[in-house]
């Protein structure tokens, strides 16, 4: 898998289009083909969350599209990843990601990797709403 593609990265209000998440990894040579789904849940530290808010820096886009071309090359399997930013609600899908390789070890050990980066480097900051009317930011 010398040859590997531009990978997906991308970062917007528009609901993600998991099927062309999966479609920009899917390729013959590769057997196996990971696909994580960060959605929102209902509850964080002991309380009820009803809603998010995803912000982002200006610049968003070039943080997920180095951090996924870093990841791609780094470990020769091809990966797309799509974050959502704006107002989501609880079973909301916030980040797609997909790994696709020869086979299962290393599409899931890159998932893992690409995943822990974006949460950690792209400069995106959540703001959660909970029940009882209070909200925290998350990630600041």
């Amino acid at each position: 898998m010398s040859d590997l593609p531009a990978p997906l990265a991308r970062v917007g209000e528009d609901p993600i289009d998991e099927a062309a998440v999966r479609a920009a990894v899917e390729a013959p040579d590769c057997g196996a083909l990971v696909l994580f789904h960060g959605v929102i849940r209902n509850h964080d530290g002991g309380e009820s969350v009803r809603a998010l808010d995803y912000s982002a820096h200006p610049q968003v886009g070039q943080f997920m599209e180095r951090i996924v071309a870093e990841e791609q090359q780094r470990t020769g399997v091809r990966l797309a990843a799509w974050h959502r930013i704006g107002p989501l609600t609880v079973g909301d899908a916030a980040l797609v990601a997909a790994a696709a390789s020869a086979h299962r070890g290393e599409a899931f050990a890159a998932i893992e990797q690409l995943v822990e980066r974006i949460k950690h480097e792209v400069p995106i900051w959540k703001r959660q709403h909970f029940e009882a009317g209070t909200s925290e930011w998350v990630g600041l």
